[in-house]
């Protein structure tokens, strides 16, 4: 089974790299793109099991490793 998890900024954290793509964005001509925020995807595969139990997993998982 494959999870996507998905890691961004909290909200009212800075996101300097995000900033920097929307003013290159308003620089060539995007000016309606209002904010930008940079996240990563994961892609975990995970042995198949009961889809509860394995999103238990991911989040303990999420949790201990990927937490900012």
């Amino acid at each position: 089974m494959q999870v996507e998890v998905r890691v961004k900024l909290k909200e009212q954290v800075l996101d300097p790299q995000g900033e920097a793509i929307r003013r290159v964005l308003a620089g060539l001509g995007y000016a309606e793109v209002g904010q930008v925020r940079v996240g990563k995807l994961m892609l975990l595969d995970v042995a198949d099991g009961d889809p509860n139990a394995v999103r238990a997993r991911v989040e303990e998982a999420c949790r201990e490793v990927l937490a900012n």
